[in-house]
């Protein structure tokens, strides 16, 4: 197994697209990915096989040999990089004001009825621990 390495950037977004695809369907082939990715957009294997070998380079992901081909896996979580994107959009964009993040996003009008139901049970949890 690869050793983890860390991360210091975010992902760009066509690594974060890779990583979605593999979070979402497990551990696969470039051709595989590049297959998922093409319902989406037209993407080039070749570019694929090239941001993959780049993702494994910054230790995103582990590569095993099976045959004739390699099989990648994320070794970053889809948590931890919405972690880590969600800390650098709140510091660069909203100056580290999580009120401000919020009240844009909520602004926009796009949840559902669910869903700010959802945001009210956390609000809840999170105001009672604080008591």
């Amino acid at each position: 197994m690869t050793e983890k390495k860390n991360i210091v950037t975010r992902p760009t977004d066509a690594e974060m697209e890779i990583l979605k695809v593999l979070w979402d369907n497990g551990p696969n082939t470039v051709r595989f990915v590049n297959d998922r990715l093409n319902e989406r957009k037209d993407v080039g294997y070749t570019t694929t096989l090239k941001i993959t070998q780049i993702m494994f380079d910054k230790g995103m992901v582990e590569r095993i040999r099976e045959g004739r081909t390699h099989v990648y896996t994320p070794l970053v979580s889809e948590t931890e990089v919405q972690q880590k994107v969600l800390d650098r959009l709140l510091e660069t964009t909203f100056g580290g004001s999580a009120k401000k993040l919020v009240m844009s996003a909520l602004g926009r009008n796009r949840s559902s009825k669910e869903e700010l139901e959802e945001i009210r049970k956390l609000i809840d949890k999170l105001e009672s621990e604080q008591k």
